[in-house]
C-alpha cells in the first residue's frame, strides 16, 4: 500500500507544477483534464503526507526520549507519544479505507439463491434452517424480503428457494454468505441418534438494473407449464408459471409462486439480469471473482466456508478460523457480531 501511496504522492506533485503550467492553464480541455487527475488523488495524497508528518513527529519524540535524563519530562514525551502512535494507527485506517474504498455494489438489493446440496432431505430442512436465519436477519434491519421462487419437499425444507432483499447496503452485509454451508447434527428422521453431516450451498448476488445488463427480448425463450407443489401435484390449473431461457448464455430460470403469469415472469427476468451481471463480473475479474458458481462450488462436504454443529452449539467460520459459541442466536439471525468480525478480517486479508 505504502508504495503506491508513495507513487501517487508524485504524481500529486508533478500535477501541481503542470497546473500552474500557463501553456496549460490557456488550454482548457487540458486544464480540466489534469485538474481532475489531481483532484482523484488529492484527498488520499494529503491524509499520506499527514500520516508521514506524525511518523516523522514519533521518530523526533522517541530520539528525545533516549536523550533527556529529566524524568518529569521523559513521561510528557511517553504521554504525547501515546496521543501520536494512535493518531498515526486512525491515519493507517482512513489511508486504508481511501485505497480500498467500498464495493460500488454495496448499497445494492439482493437476490439470495439457497440450494440442498449433500445430505438429502437434512439438507433441505436445513435449507429452511437458513432462509429463516436471513429472514429474522433483515426483519431486524428493517429490510423487505420477497420469495422470487421455491421447492419445498413438504415436511419444512426446501430443495431450492429464491428471494430478494430489498433494504439499505443489503449487499455490503451480507456478500459473504456465499459459499458451502455444512451443517452437523442428528436429524429429526434419525432414529439412532447418529450426527449427520449435510450441506447446503448459497449465492448472495447484486440486483442489476435493465440499464446495467439490457437483455434482448430475440434472446429470450419463455415457456409455460402449470405450478407444482411438494410430490409433484399441480398448485392451480392454468399455464401460470414461467420458464426463462436466455438463449446466448444457456441460463435458465424458472417461477411459479405467483399465480399471475405476469408476476412469475417480472421476478424470473429479475433473477435472469443478476445472474447474468454476475456472470459479466466473473468474466470481467476472473482472478477475484467467487460469486456463483465459482462461491458455492458443487455442495460436496469436503466444500465449505462455514459449519453448524449443533451438539456442541459452535458455529465457525473456516475463512478467517473463527469459532463462535452462539449457533441458536445466530440462527435466529442474530448475525451482527459474525458479520462485522467477517467483513473485517476478508477485507484486510485482500489488502496489498
Amino acid at each position: 500500500m505504502f508504495k503506491k501511496l508513495e507513487e501517487l504522492e508524485k504524481k500529486y506533485l508533478e500535477l501541481n507544477k503542470t497546473l500552474s503550467d500557463p501553456k496549460i492553464i490557456s488550454n482548457q480541455s487540458k486544464f480540466q483534464e489534469f485538474a481532475k487527475m489531481h483532484s482523484d488523488i488529492s484527498k488520499v495524497v494529503l491524509k499520506y503526507i499527514e500520516y508521514k508528518n506524525v511518523a516523522k513527529e514519533i521518530e523526533e519524540n522517541l530520539k528525545m526520549l533516549t536523550e533527556e535524563k529529566d524524568v518529569e519530562f521523559k513521561k510528557l514525551i511517553n504521554e504525547e507519544l501515546e496521543r501520536l502512535e494512535e493518531k498515526k494507527e486512525n491515519l493507517k485506517t482512513k489511508l486504508q479505507e481511501l485505497m480500498f474504498p467500498k464495493d460500488p455494489y454495496d448499497k445494492k438489493d439482493i437476490i439470495v439463491e439457497i440450494r440442498a446440496g449433500a445430505g438429502g432431505d437434512e439438507a433441505a430442512l436445513f435449507v429452511g434452517d437458513l432462509f429463516r436465519m436471513y429472514t429474522h436477519f433483515a426483519e431486524n434491519n428493517r429490510w423487505k424480503i420477497e420469495v422470487m421462487s421455491s421447492n419445498s419437499t413438504g415436511i419444512g425444507g426446501f430443495k431450492e428457494i429464491i428471494f430478494n432483499v430489498a433494504g439499505k447496503e443489503v449487499y455490503g452485509k451480507l456478500k459473504y454468505e456465499s459459499g458451502v454451508h455444512r451443517v452437523q447434527r442428528i436429524p429429526i428422521t434419525e432414529s439412532n441418534g447418529r450426527i449427520h453431516t449435510s450441506t447446503v450451498t448459497v449465492a448472495i448476488l447484486p440486483e442489476a438494473e435493465e440499464v446495467e445488463v439490457n437483455i434482448n427480448p430475440n434472446d429470450l425463450r419463455i415457456d409455460t407449464f402449470h405450478s407444482t407443489g411438494h410430490g409433484g401435484q399441480s398448485v392451480n390449473t392454468t399455464d401460470s408459471a414461467i420458464r426463462v431461457t436466455h438463449l446466448p448464455s444457456g441460463l435458465v430460470v424458472s417461477c411459479q409462486d405467483e399465480k399471475s403469469q405476469f408476476k412469475n415472469k417480472a421476478k424470473a427476468l429479475m433473477v435472469l439480469r443478476a445472474r447474468l451481471l454476475d456472470k459479466i463480473e466473473r468474466e470481467k475479474h476472473d482472478e477475484m471473482a467467487q460469486k456463483r458458481k465459482s462461491q458455492i462450488g458443487t455442495g460436496d462436504r469436503s466444500e465449505r466456508i462455514r459449519t453448524y454443529n449443533f451438539p456442541q452449539n459452535r458455529i465457525t467460520d473456516h475463512r478467517i478460523g473463527l469459532t463462535l459459541h452462539n449457533l441458536e442466536e445466530v440462527l435466529d439471525g442474530n448475525l451482527n457480531d459474525l458479520i462485522i468480525i467477517l467483513s473485517e478480517k476478508l477485507k484486510k486479508s485482500s489488502e496489498i
